[in-house]
C-alpha cells in the first residue's frame, strides 16, 4: 500500500444512513442502557449485586446502530459473551501476569467464537473485562461472575428484540432469508457501478453494516465465478 492509498483510507465513506436513523439509533442505544442499569439494580441480588459490563456498551452500539449487522443477532450476541466470559475466567485462572492474560483471553476469544460462527466484537472485551476484574470475580466465586456476563447477555438480547422492533422500519432480529438468483434484463449488460450501489443502499429500512465498494467488489467477484462456472 503506497501513501497516497493509506492517506485515502482515512477519509470517511459515503454514509447513506438518513439523519432520523441516526437520531433514532442513538435514543434506543440510551434507553437501553438506561434500562438494563435499572434491571440489574432491582433484580434479586444472590450475595453480591449484579454490575453492567463495559461491554454491553459495544453491543448496545450494534445492537442500535446496525440491527442487521449479523454480528448483532442473537447467536453471536449469546454465543459470543458466554464463550468468551469463560475463556476470560479460565485466562485469569492460568495466567498470573494480568497482560499476558488478556492478550491471550482476547485471541482465543475471537478464535473460538470464530470456531463457533458466533463472533461478536464486543465478546473479545467481556474476556478482557474477566481478566482485568479476576480479583473482585475470583473473590466472590465464577456463580457471581457467570450470573453477571449471562445477566447482561440476557438483558441485552431482551431489550433490542422489545425496543428495535418499536421503532418504525426496524427488524430485529433479522430472519435468515434465501435470496433467489438474480437475473439479468434482456439487452442488458451495463455494469454496476458506485452510484447504483449507493441509490440501493438509500432504499433499505435501517442500516446495513457494509460499505458499497464492499458490495461492489462483492458483485463483481460473483459475476467473475458465474463467468467461469458457465464455461466448464
Amino acid at each position: 500500500m503506497n501513501f497516497k492509498d493509506l492517506f485515502s483510507s482515512f477519509k470517511p465513506s459515503f454514509d447513506p444512513v438518513p439523519l432520523t436513523e441516526k437520531i433514532r439509533g442513538g435514543l434506543a442505544a440510551t434507553a437501553g442502557i438506561l434500562l438494563m442499569g435499572l434491571a440489574l439494580r432491582f433484580l434479586p441480588q444472590v450475595g453480591y449485586p449484579l454490575i453492567m459490563f463495559a461491554s454491553s456498551a459495544a453491543a448496545a452500539t450494534l445492537l442500535y446502530a446496525v440491527p442487521h449487522s449479523p454480528m448483532a443477532q442473537p447467536w453471536p450476541l449469546i454465543g459470543g459473551n458466554l464463550l468468551s466470559g469463560m475463556v476470560g475466567w479460565t485466562c485469569s485462572l492460568l495466567i498470573p501476569d494480568p497482560v499476558l492474560a488478556a492478550a491471550c483471553a482476547v485471541g482465543m476469544a475471537i478464535f473460538l467464537m470464530h470456531l463457533s460462527h458466533c463472533l461478536h466484537p464486543p465478546g473479545a472485551a467481556t474476556a478482557m473485562v474477566m481478566v482485568l476484574g479476576a480479583e473482585q470475580f475470583h473473590q466472590h466465586g465464577w456463580g457471581w461472575a457467570a450470573s453477571t456476563v449471562l445477566a447482561n447477555t440476557i438483558l441485552s438480547l431482551m431489550l433490542a428484540i422489545t425496543i428495535n422492533n418499536l421503532i418504525p422500519g426496524r427488524r430485529y432480529p433479522m430472519p435468515s432469508a434465501i435470496m433467489p438468483p438474480l437475473r439479468q434484463a434482456a439487452g442488458s449488460s451495463r455494469e454496476l457501478g458506485p452510484e447504483d450501489i449507493e441509490w440501493a443502499l438509500t432504499q433499505m429500512d435501517g442500516v446495513i453494516d457494509v460499505s458499497e465498494q464492499d458490495l461492489l467488489d462483492i458483485y463483481r467477484l460473483a459475476s467473475g465465478y458465474a463467468a467461469v462456472r458457465a464455461t466448464k
